[in-house]
């Protein structure tokens, strides 16, 4: 199974699902067509740092900046780890520009798999793969579609995060179920401590799904979307609440 890959430049957390799945694939089954790194947010630097800044509050965005600065010190990064395993780098300033999306289609991939892309897939990249896009999100679908689902699941003080693999669809986490890992979290854990656990086993989680996609043992489960939730990216205040459940954000 050929696999592209579309996710966004994060050297603490996304980088994670790469490290772990760089790492344990089967290369024998799935090959790595490719792999576009898109900026955090598909927006300028200065628009994810307010961003940011006014979700975490001065000490701990500078704490974040910190780590941030050090991983960039050891040069840790996708793009450096895609080079170190091989994987072809194909970039874009849209996924959803026809150059690329015909660059996509040249490099015949039999799935795209989004990792926290930043940019809303339009039709013509939807219909690029024989098997479709598929989408990792770490939150149970459909109650916790939207941004930063790890977080509302702590605030609302849930035993264990459900990390979801789907098939993407026109609407924004809508489509089918393909396969799902539920990850406890321990009281006291940080937002950033099940981030990265998140992240390291949805990459499991998603080569189990290529594996039986390639198999074609998948059983897609339909969503009910009368059940469907939506949450947008939080503010200072709701940081507050995530404190009240008994954890803090790093």
């Amino acid at each position: 199974m050929r696999v592209m890959f579309i996710t966004e430049d994060d050297p603490l957390y996304v980088i994670e699902f790469f490290d772990v799945f760089a790492r344990e694939y089967p290369r024998d089954e799935i090959e790595i067509a490719g792999i576009t790194i898109s900026r955090a947010f598909n927006e300028p630097r200065t628009a994810t740092a307010r961003r940011v800044l006014r979700f975490y509050g001065p000490l701990d965005f500078g704490r974040l900046s910190l780590r941030v600065a050090g991983a960039k010190l050891r040069r840790r990064s996708i793009e450096r780890l895609a080079r170190a395993h091989g994987f072809p780098l194909v970039p874009t300033d849209s996924v959803n520009d026809p150059g690329y999306v015909a660059r996509v289609r040249a490099a015949e991939p039999d799935v795209i798999v989004s990792v926290a892309a930043p940019e809303i897939f339009k039709e013509e990249l939807l219909a690029v793969a024989p098997g479709g896009c598929i989408n990792i999100h770490s939150g149970r679908l459909p109650r916790y579609r939207g941004m930063m689902p790890t977080f509302w699941q702590m605030v609302h003080r849930e035993p264990a995060l459900t990390i979801t693999v789907h098939e993407m669809a026109a609407e924004l986490d809508a489509g089918a179920v393909l396969g799902t890992l539920e990850v406890p979290i321990p009281p006291g854990a940080t937002l950033a401590d099940m981030m990265l656990a998140g992240k390291r086993e949805g990459a499991r989680l998603m080569i189990g799904v290529l594996r039986d996609l390639a198999s074609g043992t998948v059983r897609p489960q339909p969503l009910d979307m009368a059940q469907a939730s939506y949450f947008s990216f939080p503010q200072r205040e709701q940081a507050a609440e995530l404190r009240r459940a008994g954890h803090r954000l790093l």
